[in-house]
């Protein structure tokens, strides 16, 4: 994987999705992931020496998503059964990494595009991964209605409060009910 670091990106943000941006997208976006310390290591593992291959199928994902472009041929949930050591947090970082840059790279009418289907996504791995009885985090919930509302223009956005900087909500992490 390539080691640049486009944090900084001075890169006007898009209005629109298309395939050269959303390759953009999906190659900043799992710089970010393979120099994270969390996730860095459960990537590398999985990925080394099949790095491109992964780039280039997760560009026609959300390509497919996004853009309509029905390429996309794979089975979410099964691709991430094998991954027995994910936990909550992984969630939460995957999610903050994703929706931070998603934001930092379009503007709001095209990032929801990205951020509503990457929480339902995470959702359905979350209880998938550890049961119907997992409470996805407030937080996680909050942001994904809010992102509805923004798409629907059903009513103001009212979007979670974030800090000057401060990525989004890594409060994603929930519990099972026995910890309540």
């Amino acid at each position: 994987m390539n080691q640049r670091n486009d944090a900084a990106d001075p890169s006007p943000r898009h209005a629109q999705a298309d395939e050269t941006n959303i390759r953009a997208l999906v190659e900043a976006f799992y710089r970010r992931v393979d120099d994270d310390p969390l996730l860095g290591p459960i990537f590398s593992r999985e990925l080394t020496g099949r790095w491109d291959d992964h780039l280039a199928k997760m560009t026609t994902f959300w390509s497919s998503l996004v853009l309509g472009s029905k390429q996309y041929r794979g089975n979410v949930q099964e691709a991430h059964r094998p991954l027995g050591d994910i936990e909550p947090q992984h969630f939460a970082r995957w999610l903050s990494l994703f929706l931070d840059t998603v934001e930092s790279r379009y503007e709001p009418a095209a990032a929801v595009l990205f951020m509503e289907p990457a929480l339902r996504i995470a959702q359905s791995l979350q209880l998938s991964k550890f049961g119907w009885d997992y409470r996805i985090p407030d937080a996680q919930v909050d942001l994904l209605a809010a992102l509805k509302r923004l798409r629907t223009g059903d009513a103001a956005p009212d979007l979670p409060a974030r800090g000057n900087g401060e990525p989004f909500p890594a409060t994603f992490v929930g519990r099972g009910k026995s910890e309540d």
